[in-house]
């Protein structure tokens, strides 16, 4: 039986686009044992998920503890999504690919160099793979392929969220838009985001952190009924928020984003939630790109982005705030769309 280490630490959407390889290794390698190695963190990610049988967390002990927890499980192969130095000690721990070792070892290609030259350069010379397609590559010595399923997400049943725990004007029916995001270059300003919903005119769950309730909020109150409603009604405007942010944890979250009709989302983690569930995603870029192959996967999506610039992508992760301070990836976006 062989048993196999993968390992994938952050962040919370990385790690939800391992979720074929982790489903194809499982079930194309006879009688494997799969074992995944994750932040204690984003744990929660992947111990619901049937096609792992032992989750392993990198902790506040720090690496010795988790080494030595892998060093007991004598491991046959290792695949390697994190790829950096501590993914590299561990392989390097356990005896990783020794000329008479056991233990072989694989890795994806991160295309690190690409992307600089994509943002330090615009010179796009990525190739058109998704980041999943790149992950099974990986698995490719072991006789893995990639099968026809898209990615998985698994809800445990305490964090599913009931029809009736929302207001009874979204309970027929409602658009989920994930306000949140990493960075703040990757999310779309307060005025824009009223304006977005209000484009949207349906029902909307609001859905981010706790720190994004104050923006949330903000929103609710901008479509708040006034003193003279029947103004928006003669407008035929059927914008109501409920504002969820702060008020849900990640997997509660998800449960959402499975109810929702359709999903607007910012580059995130629930992004790829929405992929899992096949919903039709409005994805939505600021400074960084689809091209670096992290679009919503096998599912029906449609982009929102400006893609008129030259500073665009500015950096394949994020920034506090627009390096050139005009914030025109996120201001310049046209919100054309139609929801029948």
């Amino acid at each position: 039986m062989p048993k196999i280490l993968i390992i994938r630490f952050s962040s919370i959407g990385d790690i939800v686009l391992t979720s074929p390889l982790v489903r194809c290794v499982k079930k194309q390698v006879p009688q494997a044992e799969v074992h995944f190695c994750v932040k204690a963190q984003f744990a929660f990610l992947v111990a619901p998920n049937p096609h792992v049988d032992k989750v392993h967390c990198l902790g506040p002990q720090g690496l010795g503890a988790l080494l030595g927890q892998l060093r007991a499980e004598k491991y046959d192969y290792i695949i390697d999504l994190q790829r950096n130095r501590r993914s590299w000690l561990i392989k390097t721990a356990l005896g990783a690919n020794l000329p008479f070792g056991r233990l072989k070892a694989f890795s994806f290609a991160k295309l690190n160099w690409e992307k600089w030259l994509f943002t330090a350069f615009k010179i796009n010379r990525l190739p058109n793979v998704h980041i999943v397609d790149r992950y099974l590559a990986a698995a490719a010595p072991l006789g893995v392929q990639m099968d026809r399923g898209g990615l998985d997400y698994f809800i445990p049943y305490a964090d599913e969220v009931e029809p009736n725990w929302l207001p009874p004007s979204h309970q027929a029916g409602f658009v989920a838009l994930v306000i949140g995001g990493s960075y703040e270059t990757k999310k779309l300003p307060l005025p824009r985001l009223i304006e977005l919903c209000d484009k949207i005119n349906r029902p909307i769950v609001l859905l981010g952190g706790k720190e994004d309730q104050p923006q949330g909020e903000a929103i609710a109150q901008f479509f708040a009924p006034g003193p003279h409603p029947t103004d928006d009604e003669a407008l035929g405007k059927r914008t109501v928020i409920y504002n969820g942010c702060g008020k849900f944890n990640f997997n509660q979250s998800a449960s959402l984003v499975r109810q929702a009709t359709v999903v607007f989302s910012h580059d995130t983690g629930l992004m790829h939630v929405a992929a899992a569930f096949r919903k039709t995603v409005y994805s939505i870029w600021g400074n960084t790109t689809p091209f670096f192959g992290m679009y919503p996967y096998r599912t029906k999506f449609f982009v929102l982005e400006n893609n008129r610039l030259r500073c665009r992508p500015c950096s394949k992760l994020g920034h506090k705030r627009c390096p050139k301070g005009h914030f025109n990836c996120m201001n310049g976006i046209v919100f054309d769309f139609y929801l029948p």
